[in-house]
């Protein structure tokens, strides 16, 4: 590598003669190679690079460019992969602007992490030949999208905005030949060039704003946009509710507008004060996910910005899939995410209040009780056909519904049914169930009750009872607001303002309570709180904060656009972003590989500073490390072969400990494989004059012959190799086998002995970890709760 040796870059003319000379046999224009000489940083980058990529004989002039791109705009963190980047230039795998703009961002992203060479490769389009026919289907489709823009505009058109467009189309194609058949349509197209092509367009005079004059100095930044500060600015306020928000269409011709009378809505505002009633209203047949996140983020979250209140709900109906546990876990989850509700309610509080409420829908007409199986029911819904009972005189449902309720008919002989309209075009008014038997003890009501509400009928009426002004939910409840309306308006209750958004959904996990249940009862996970779920007590034992989780949501805004799946590299994104501010570094050592320094006296212990925060410099901001005649460093930190693009320690090779000094490797032991690398014998650089490239972690014996401090660290990944595997038929045959390693015996830096459960700290080189609940006095046992690698914030959105 050539920099300040035998020759000063800032030395005579004759030096810079022949750099510039260097330069242009490499392609470079005389005025670019000139230019490049007054830049002594870039100057010293390109000969750095014509060096490592041994053309100082010189190259083909498109190889030249390019490693005058690498020289000027090559990742300051990916420097130790730069050697190989210029191999594939140099052979001409990597040949095209576009390529090594994807080389660029590739390395950037995995920084100084191993390269993967398909990885790489797939990503930069190498070996990926584009013919003239697919570029010129390209440019065609591009040209005629841009028809009438390139007609108005004739050849003042952007030629580069036609290229961007082309490139999105076919990313490695030849710059050359898109060039040529740009052109070529252009005159196609257009014809020759006219003299008015040629001319100057005419700028119109700006007219001069009314405001005051602001200087370029003053000019404010651009404001972010109204969801980005407010996201509840969507929602209107309560006393709006008088409007019709559906309209419900039935078969015979009738059209249904819902809506609030002035009264019934002055009774509601009165109740309310005026201000925004929400609700939370989980189920508690599992535990919470990462989509309750964003629904708390939506109930919780206006009502706190308008200063309103927010139920929490259990939407407690089926008695059979709900335990105790579930009730216990969501009122701490929602706690733990930072919410607090106005009040805990039930749904089940309501059964007297719903009951009546059924018995006045069949006295209006409006429900019946049905014999029908859940075959019979399916069928019949499916052909539109009305059950044989839907016409039944009121009284006689009045008295079987009686029945139902006194435990008179056994289960599954009766139902109470809503009287809708079977030959709807939304399926969501067949005549959906109110009311069913169940012959089960409730968690929250006791054995009251043996016919307990559906959702459909009961969620409405408790939004109503409760005065809830927005009844928020997700997409997939659109087609249920007829039904939701025509309850409300059929018993003449007051009506919330029902607003739908789009649910949550991240890639390479599952989100449907019935997968996740199957996930944790078949034991393929450990529990509810696997660190490998996105149910929320698995993103906090794996050390997500609930500040990450709400700001994750909020950058994904509550919108209506279609459920399309979130990268999971977006959360990580924002959990490194807060990590990155609070946890504390230090150094852990995965699979060590023992060190022993020859020239260190034996005993000789060394307690060196080493920095928790990287960006401060007072003693709160160190902790001691001992350095000793033995350390440990990575075992893939240590090769027997070196070569220009490693930095790690290799026979005769020196590197840096971190925080300590420079070693250098002057004997390896190896096992009687001959292979095998039990050890290595080093010499350390007390002076430190020693500049060596690479930075290592480590960790030493504080005693003489006493191992380190032992740890356990499970490193996460994630649960499924596809993005998304709730689509597969067999979506358990796609659980990633390496979702979970366990290496039982790491060793850690002695500052780490007094870590408490949910503590969190950097790793420095590995990635961010938390002390498990798992942790005894005996062993402590970190979780993974993210890589340092961060794709998303580098284009990975």
């Amino acid at each position: 590598m050539v920099g300040k040796s035998d020759k000063d870059s800032n030395s005579g003319g004759g030096d810079k003669a022949e750099m510039v000379e260097m330069f242009l046999k490499i392609g470079l224009e005389e005025k670019t190679a000139k230019n490049t000489i007054a830049n002594n940083k870039v100057t010293a980058n390109l000969l750095a690079v014509i060096q490592e990529a041994e053309v100082t004989d010189g190259c083909d002039r498109t190889v030249g460019n390019l490693l005058y791109t690498v020289a000027t705009k090559f990742p300051a963190n990916a420097l130790v992969h730069r050697p190989t980047l210029l191999k594939y230039i140099v052979s001409l795998k990597i040949k095209t602007p576009a390529q090594l703009e994807a080389a660029f961002a590739f390395l950037a992203a995995i920084a100084g992490e191993n390269l993967k060479a398909n990885e790489f490769e797939d990503a930069c389009g190498v070996g990926v030949e584009v013919s003239a026919e697919d570029i010129n289907l390209a440019v065609n489709e591009v040209f005629e999208e841009k028809k009438s823009m390139i007609l108005e505009q004739r050849y003042r058109t952007n030629v580069g905005e036609l290229f961007g467009h082309i490139r999105k189309k076919q990313p490695w194609a030849d710059p050359k030949i898109v060039k040529q058949l740009v052109d070529a349509n252009l005159v196609e197209l257009l014809g020759a060039r006219t003299a008015a092509d040629d001319e100057k367009p005419i700028k119109k005079k700006k007219e001069k704003p009314v405001k005051d004059k602001v200087s370029a100095e003053e000019t404010p930044p651009l404001k972010p946009s109204d969801e980005e500060v407010n996201p509840y600015a969507i929602f209107p306020s309560p006393e709006e509710n008088l409007k019709v928000h559906t309209e419900i269409y039935f078969s015979d011709g009738r059209v249904l507008r819902p809506c609030n009378s002035k009264e019934i809505l002055d009774k509601h505002l009165k109740t309310t004060g005026g201000k925004v009633w929400t609700r939370f209203p989980p189920e508690p047949n599992g535990y919470l996910h990462i989509g309750h996140a964003k629904a708390m983020f939506v109930d919780f979250g206006l009502a706190k910005e308008r200063g309103g209140s927010c139920y929490l709900r259990y939407d407690d109906t089926n008695p059979e899939a709900e335990k105790k546990e579930y009730i216990n876990h969501i009122e701490e989850i929602v706690g733990w995410m930072g919410w607090e509700p106005f009040k805990i309610t039930y749904t089940s509080d309501y059964f007297q209040e719903l009951y009546e409420l059924a018995v006045e829908l069949i006295r209006r007409g409006h429900a019946y009780v049905d014999h029908q199986t859940p075959e019979e029911i399916k069928e019949y819904r499916e052909k539109k056909m009305n059950s044989p009972w839907r016409d039944r005189p009121i009284e006689e449902s009045l008295r079987l519904f009686d029945e139902m309720k006194r435990g008179m008919i056994e289960e599954g002989k009766a139902t109470l049914r809503m009287k809708q309209d079977m030959q709807s075009d939304n399926f969501n008014m067949y005549d959906l169930i109110a009311y069913r038997i169940k012959f089960t003890p409730h968690p929250h009501a006791g054995d009251k009750w043996c016919i307990y509400p559906s959702y459909d009928y009961a969620h409405c009426i408790v939004d109503s009872l409760e005065n809830i002004t927005h009844s928020l939910c997700t997409l997939e409840f659109e087609t249920r607001r007829a039904s939701y309306y025509w309850l409300l308006d059929a018993l003449g209750l007051y009506l919330p303002y029902v607003w739908e958004y789009s649910r949550l959904n991240l890639t390479n996990t599952v989100m449907s309570k019935r997968k996740l249940n199957r996930l944790v009862t078949d034991k393929w996970v450990d529990g509810w709180d696997d660190p490998r779920l996105m149910t929320l007590a698995g993103l906090r034992r794996r050390g997500v904060t609930p500040s990450a989780i709400n700001a994750f949501v909020r950058g994904i805004g509550i919108t209506r656009s279609d459920s399309s799946l979130i990268r999971l590299d977006r959360l990580e994104y924002h959990i490194r972003e807060e990590l990155n501010k609070t946890a504390a570094r230090a150094m852990v050592v995965l699979n060590p590989l023992k060190v022993v320094i020859t020239n260190l006296e034996a005993g000789s212990v060394m307690d060196l500073d080493a920095k928790k925060w990287p960006d401060a410099d007072d003693a709160s901001s160190m902790y001691k490390v001992p350095f000793s005649k033995v350390v440990y460093i990575e075992r893939s930190d240590f090769r027997m072969k070196d070569s220009k693009d490693y930095y790690g320690l290799a026979p005769g090779k020196s590197v840096l400990l971190r925080y300590a000094f420079p070693i250098k490797c002057t004997e390896v032991i190896l096992g009687d494989d001959k292979e095998s690398v039990l050890e290595i014998r080093a010499e350390y650089d007390p002076s430190k004059k020693t500049k060596p490239k690479g930075v290592l972690h480590w960790v030493a014996e504080s005693t003489p012959g006493v191992d380190p401090l032992k740890v356990e660290v499970r490193l996460f990944d994630k649960l499924f190799l596809s993005e998304n595997p709730a689509e597969l038929d067999d979506w358990l045959g796609d659980l990633n086998p390496q979702s979970r390693i366990v290496i039982p015996d790491a060793y850690a830096v002695s500052a780490l002995q007094n870590a408490a459960v949910g503590d969190k700290f950097q790793f420095e080189r590995l990635g961010y970890f938390v002390v498990d609940q798992d942790s005894t006095s005996e062993k402590i046992i970190f979780n993974r709760t993210v890589t340092l690698r961060d794709s998303y914030s580098k284009g990975g959105k």
